[in-house]
């Protein structure tokens, strides 16, 4: 879908990612740094969606930086360049993909399959990187008002590795979208007993500045939780783990929600009313129910929210 919403101001600067696009790997935009010491093999991915470059602008800056791991090998991606060549600050919401979601076609059948678009020729390009790592970290922002979070699935090793990052302080385990896998849903990831790990990033709102500073808190924790910078481990935070119980896609042409939710908002009783879709109405199913990034511009087919419940303390 692409999303149409005019009107959002670009507050930050469109990054200069012509040296990033040429990569080191012979893939364009891959660059891989080997520290020739044992360790994990780690994979930060920007860019999946070419409107969302703040995880980018932090990459490009870490690369001109030049990555030095102690331990371990670090890949950087910048995703889907030709998706962000199109992008325009006076329409900023178009330049989301060329022909399709890049984070909905991570599974065999959609990779393996004779389908063609732009983004599946670029993820077929991408897979070998992505099978290879140990540990990812997906950098992503958001179109409408939401508290940043780190989502995972809700297998241990996800989870230990978003509390170690510490940055975003809120962590939501789903079993994946109803609208297609996304890369951290690929089949490495998600194998029974894996200690491999994924984790998509919401650092905020797409092109505000604030949002550029916990998407780079959230790749040096990443590091640092690796032992791949030379910063001691931090204590983990008091993160707030939550799990999805229900996704709710728009059946309708006439969904709608009952007031401004901000994503992150927490709807204390249950049966609460919060959207109508058509006729039905849409009511939290539990006590503390957490609206995962609401859409207020859905159309039908497509998820208007997520609804979590608190995991543990």
């Amino acid at each position: 879908m692409t999303e149409d919403a005019p009107g959002f101001p670009v507050r930050v600067p469109v990054p200069d990612l012509g040296a990033a696009a040429r990569g080191n790997t012979g893939i364009p935009g891959v660059w891989r740094f080997d520290s020739g010491v044992a360790g994990p093999q780690a994979v930060i991915v920007s860019l999946i969606h070419g409107n969302e470059f703040t995880g980018a602008a932090v990459l490009a800056r870490l690369l001109r930086a030049g990555p030095r791991p102690v331990r371990g090998s670090l890949t950087l991606v910048f995703a889907n360049l030709d998706a962000f060549a199109r992008f325009d600050p006076a329409d900023p919401t178009l330049s989301r993909y060329v022909d399709e979601d890049m984070n909905r076609v991570w599974s065999p059948q959609h990779l393996d399959g004779r389908r063609d678009s732009l983004e599946l020729r670029r993820a077929r390009a991408l897979r070998p990187v992505v099978e290879a790592a140990d540990v990812l970290l997906d950098l992503h922002s958001m179109l409408w008002p939401s508290d940043p979070l780190i989502l995972g699935k809700a297998t241990p090793a996800a989870l230990d590795l978003a509390r170690a990052i510490g940055v975003p302080g809120t962590i939501v385990a789903d079993s994946g979208h109803p609208e297609g896998p996304r890369l951290i849903d690929h089949a490495p990831f998600i194998a029974p007993g894996t200690r491999r790990a994924a984790l998509l990033v919401e650092a905020g709102m797409h092109w505000e500045p604030g949002t550029e500073v916990v998407a780079e808190a959230c790749v040096r924790g990443f590091l640092r939780a690796l032992g791949m910078i030379p910063v001691p481990a931090s204590p983990c935070g008091d993160a707030s783990v939550w799990r999805v119980t229900r996704a709710v896609t728009a059946v309708s042409r006439h969904f709608a929600f009952t007031g401004s939710f901000r994503g992150g908002a927490v709807i204390p009783r249950a049966g609460t009313l919060i959207a109508h879709d058509g006729a039905a109405e849409i009511r939290t199913p539990h006590d503390d129910c957490m609206l995962v990034m609401p859409s207020p511009r859905v159309m039908r087919g497509h998820v208007a929210v997520r609804l979590a419940e608190r995991a543990e303390g």
